[in-house]
């Protein structure tokens, strides 16, 4: 890994699919995995899967979803490159024990994966700032295996492939799309609900 070189790449959908999944269950922690593939200094997130919204730290479900992630995205060459969480409480920032679990697991299998915590108070901003940049603060893995929030000192950056992402995220928010996102919790609980989500950017 080159120093600190290191470039999150979120496509459009990924990034709206799981800032909806948080707004969707807004009173709840929520968490999600990101989808990708890593070239020489670039993590490309493809796509990403809302998880739970009620049993995020249990364990049988989450090693459930997350093998058949696995198996899913693997026939197309991708794999779990990092996790997403949202906090249950609005203005709480703080990266949890919880969180940084879950994604220690995901790096023994990816080291560069990464995490994506909401930024509530960036979403809440959006409509008056017009702001470009991600809704997601990340945080990655430094050399004494401590999860770091990244940006302000030049190292690994989170980059929204399609610059408008914001402002297609505002129209969705205004058409209330994010009531249409399943994650594995509807899942589990009625199994003819797809986790992919195939129909919400239809």
């Amino acid at each position: 890994m080159g120093g600190g070189e290191l470039k999150y790449d979120m496509s459009q959908n990924a990034y709206i699919k799981l800032v909806l999944h948080a707004l969707k269950h807004k009173s709840s922690a929520v968490n999600g995995v990101l989808i990708g593939r890593s070239t020489d200094d670039v993590v490309e997130i493809v796509d990403s899967v809302p998880l739970f919204h009620n049993h995020l730290g249990v364990l049988p479900p989450l090693e459930i979803s997350l093998i058949m992630i696995e198996e899913y995205y693997s026939a197309q060459g991708l794999g779990i490159v990092g996790y997403f969480h949202a906090n249950e409480r609005f203005d709480d920032g703080e990266l949890l024990n919880l969180a940084k679990n879950i994604a220690d697991h995901i790096y023994r299998y990816f080291p560069r994966a990464a995490i994506l915590l909401l930024d509530n108070k960036k979403i809440e901003a959006l409509p008056k700032e017009k702001d470009r940049s991600p809704v997601m603060q990340l945080y990655t893995r430094d050399a004494s295996k401590n999860w770091k929030l990244t940006g302000s000192d030049g190292g690994s950056r989170l980059v929204l492939k399609e610059p408008a992402a914001n402002i297609v995220l505002l129209d969705f928010i205004s058409s209330q799309k994010w009531q249409d996102v399943i994650d594995f919790d509807d899942h589990l609980d009625d199994i003819t609900k797809d986790w992919l989500n195939p129909d919400l950017f239809k």
